[in-house]
């Protein structure tokens, strides 16, 4: 079967899979479209790293399948594995190498020729804004670098799916803002990036489709809007400030209406819970203003994707 505008790029079907007597994933079923940036979240145990390895035709389904840009993996991996890129959680790197030659080694194990390698090369590292390392050795890299380096190894075969397990994963806030960054340069190049990630907060700004797991099934797969509405009774709103200030918390916290502030201190946001009555945006501003805080972001009319990752999964402990 071969795709067409109107098939999923990824679809799992009632997929699963078990390690001995640990079920994995228990008839896990979603999809993702073309030139999305899906996120894939769920605690651990929940089944994610299973999944993409499913998905990157590492293993085979036991029941149910899947389908990448059309092709079951089960019986067209070969071709799969031409079309897609995929980085894992953990990587390894020749740390001899310089970012040239393991960048060029890789190419050179997807056929392309000298001319051909050197030109794509150079092109990934302008995108990952890795030029000025080229001749640096990979054990030189800190471990931000070495994650950019391992998204461009990805890029080599110039793939239209990737594949990301944890790639922000040790990166100081920065550097997961670059990356995310990066990622939505390539949705602009037509690529579809499928991302699991712990940093929800992350997510929940860059992806425009999620599918959360638990226990190997999926508690919800769709467009994040989906996630989004505010019930009748409450509405929230967003507010990220150049630093954190616990004077703005306090302010926001005293404003009649309003029930529950919450901090994220990786991106210095605070997140209003308000009555849907006294819901005034302006006096939300203002009273962030009055208190000495400076806005660098605002949105609301939106639920936090961590409030619905801890309604959808279940707190208790993996078996």
């Amino acid at each position: 079967m071969s795709e067409n505008a109107q098939t999923p790029v990824i679809k799992m079907e009632r997929v699963s899979y078990a390690y001995k007597k640990h079920t994995a994933l228990d008839g896990i079923s979603f999809e993702v479209h073309k030139g999305s940036i899906h996120g894939f979240v769920g605690p651990n145990g929940a089944g994610k790293t299973t999944s993409l390895k499913l998905i990157a035709t590492l293993l085979k389904p036991q029941v149910g399948t899947i389908r990448v840009l059309g092709m079951d993996i089960a019986r067209e991996y070969k071709k799969v594995r031409q079309r897609i890129g995929f980085m894992p959680d953990q990587f390894s790197m020749y740390r001899q190498m310089t970012v040239f030659e393991y960048l060029d080694f890789f190419a050179a194990a997807y056929g392309l020729g000298t001319k051909e390698r050197a030109s794509t090369i150079n092109d990934i590292l302008e995108l990952t804004d890795m030029g000025g390392r080229r001749d640096d050795f990979l054990k030189t890299l800190s471990r931000g670098m070495q994650q950019r380096v391992s998204l461009a190894r990805v890029l080599v075969n110039d793939p239209e799916v990737l594949l990301l397990d944890e790639p922000a994963s040790g990166l100081d806030p920065r550097a997961r803002i670059e990356l995310m960054e990066i990622l939505q340069e390539l949705r602009g190049m037509g690529k579809t990036v499928f991302i699991s990630s712990h940093i929800l907060t992350e997510l929940g700004d860059v992806c425009d489709s999620i599918t959360i797991v638990d226990r190997g099934r999926t508690k919800y797969s769709g467009p994040i809007e989906g996630l989004s509405a505010d019930d009748g009774d409450t509405r929230t709103f967003t507010l990220t400030l150049d630093q954190p200030s616990e004077e703005v918390a306090e302010a926001l916290r005293a404003l009649e209406g309003v029930s529950d502030i919450e901090r994220d201190g990786a991106s210095n946001s605070y997140t209003a819970t308000v009555s849907a009555e006294s819901a005034d945006p302006n006096l939300l501003l203002r009273t962030v203003m009055d208190a000495g805080g400076r806005v660098t972001g605002f949105r609301s009319g939106k639920r936090e994707l961590k409030r619905a990752f801890m309604d959808l999964t279940d707190p208790g402990v993996p078996t």
